[in-house]
């Protein structure tokens, strides 16, 4: 073996981090509303095109087909919406919304939740989403989750895991939504680690028939956010 051989010489590509280091974390979006155009990804239990905006890009690029039909879904078939606000109060037109949850029964459609004795719910697979409108609003249709397991032998209220992506985000926020007026809401351990005085800031309310959480990204109303 040559001494070049058992002592080669640095890369000089983007592939020798003794040269460049790791990548730094670049600011996300403003483009997630143009990269949206997967049909019916915040409808969770029906095969509408809600969560794109079409009307951003020309006709013949919307072309992927809409999801296969579902299978019916159990529990009670709720909206929910709300609009993203930045700092100034003004409406966010260009975030990302993800959800998460159990289904109706609280079983997550994941091979994590082995808990056999839930029923697992073929036509719901828990995941949505939706990009925000011009009037930084979201809508989702989904079903009302039931309660799942908690620390040690708690029992967590019924909620809804919330990822936020957007414009000055580098990493996605993280909270989640619980319903007003749940009687569960009282034992979630969770919950009871958010002040009091803040917990409004995760429960959604009911108005006009949907369940309304909007979503405050940073001032005195900011929305609690989870430090994962």
């Amino acid at each position: 073996m040559t001494t070049e051989q058992a002592h080669p010489a640095p890369r000089q590509d983007n592939q020798d981090p003794a040269l460049f280091g790791q990548t730094p974390s670049q600011t996300v979006g403003p483009f997630f509303h143009y990269g949206l155009p997967w049909k019916g990804g915040a409808d969770l239990v029906g095969q509408s095109d809600m969560g794109a905006r079409p009307e951003l890009f020309p006709e013949e690029h919307y072309v992927l087909n809409l999801a296969p039909p579902k299978d019916a879904v159990a529990g009670q078939v709720i909206t929910l919406e709300g609009v993203v606000y930045d700092a100034d109060g003004k409406p966010v037109p260009d975030a990302m919304i993800e959800i998460w949850q159990a289904n109706a029964a609280g079983r997550y459609f994941s091979p994590d939740d082995d808990r056999t004795e839930i029923p697992l719910d073929e036509g719901f697979i828990g995941f949505g989403r939706a990009s925000t409108s011009e009037e930084g609003l979201y809508r989702f249709r989904t079903v009302r989750p039931g309660s799942v397991p908690g620390p040690g032998n708690s029992s967590q209220a019924p909620h809804i895991a919330v990822g936020v992506f957007g414009r000055g985000l580098i990493k996605r926020l993280v909270t989640r939504v619980y319903f007003e007026g749940a009687p569960e809401n009282a034992a979630d351990p969770i919950l009871a680690l958010v002040p009091a005085e803040r917990r409004d800031t995760l429960l959604a309310r009911e108005v006009d028939g949907a369940w309304r959480f909007d979503i405050v990204l940073q001032g005195a109303a900011e929305t609690v956010f989870f430090d994962i």
